[in-house]
């Protein structure tokens, strides 16, 4: 049985992440909250010379600097970098890290509802994302379906996890999100702490995941400058099937530009600010269910 004896929960990766920042700070004043008896909870503020500035990052994106060759590589000297390496002393090492479970706080500007994203298949992070999943409607699961290092930071930790809500704007706090993912929180240390007393709530004997497959860039002239925008149809659309010839992005003169792969997917991130820079429109996945009990992988067909 998987034992939890330390848990971190990580707010402000990005700085202008207010919803996990401002939790991190409740936290903090008031850690009676986040204590449970099984095991010690503490809490983590990951960028915060980024949120002083309500920026997302300073030099680089945090949430990109967690690669081994990269944390030991004492010629990286952005303040991202060297905010990492202190993470990955205080969290790590990675691979036989201090902690047994990371929680990472983030927000989106997409409607990714409450997602929890997975850096792997742990059968014990699947039997959580599955109760949680079946007690609340908003609660999606996501899988890197990557065999290659994560750079995340919740990679630094083998039970390490995202927790991604939205849609929240930068810089601005949502009193519903805000609310909607403490009382997540909560009910993810209540099932820490009940699992390590033998006394887990029964989870499904499946889960629906949807595994990343690619991402997609808006389509640019040869100057990279951007031509099409999403379409009114997929935006705000996340986790909603994309069927081949289904409009996905729409030109600035109203020319519609359909999906025109072969199979359904999925698209989350859809339409994220964050994401402009790094020349991703949306995600696609696919949606799959995980039988728990055996682990067997079952795609889903399209609906």
């Amino acid at each position: 049985m998987t034992k939890i004896k330390r848990a971190a929960i990580v707010g402000g990766t990005h700085g202008n992440e207010f919803t996990g920042i401002y939790l991190i700070k409740k936290f903090e004043k008031y850690p009676a909250l986040i204590k449970r008896h099984s095991f010690e909870t503490f809490t983590l503020l990951g960028n915060p010379r980024a949120f002083e500035e309500s920026r997302r990052y300073i030099d680089k994106d945090l949430n990109r600097c967690f690669l081994k060759k990269d944390l030991h590589d004492t010629t990286l000297s952005s303040y991202e970098d060297i905010r990492a390496k202190n993470i990955h002393k205080i969290l790590g090492p990675k691979g036989n890290s201090q902690v047994d479970v990371i929680v990472d706080l983030h927000s989106t500007t997409t409607n990714m509802g409450l997602s929890i994203i997975l850096k792997n298949e742990h059968p014990f992070l699947l039997k959580l994302a599955a109760y949680l999943s079946s007690i609340n409607p908003l609660v999606k699961v996501c899988c890197a379906a990557s065999d290659r290092e994560s750079s995340f930071l919740r990679s630094l930790c083998e039970l390490g996890f995202v927790v991604e809500v939205g849609p929240v704007a930068q810089s601005v706090l949502s009193a519903e999100w805000f609310q909607k993912t403490e009382e997540l929180i909560y009910t993810i240390l209540n099932y820490l702490d009940s699992s390590n007393q033998g006394t887990a709530p029964p989870s499904p004997s499946a889960v629906t995941v949807y595994f990343t497959i690619s991402d997609v860039d808006y389509p640019r002239n040869e100057r990279g400058e951007i031509q099409a925008m999403i379409h009114p149809q997929l935006q705000f659309r996340d986790y909603e099937p994309l069927h081949p010839g289904d409009p996905m992005f729409l030109t600035f003169d109203g020319k519609e530009i359909p999906y025109v792969g072969e199979s359904t997917v999925y698209p989350i991130f859809i339409n994220e600010a964050a994401y402009y820079e790094k020349g991703v429109a949306m995600c696609f996945t696919k949606k799959q269910e995980i039988l728990l009990s055996s682990h067997d992988v079952i795609e889903m067909q399209p609906s």
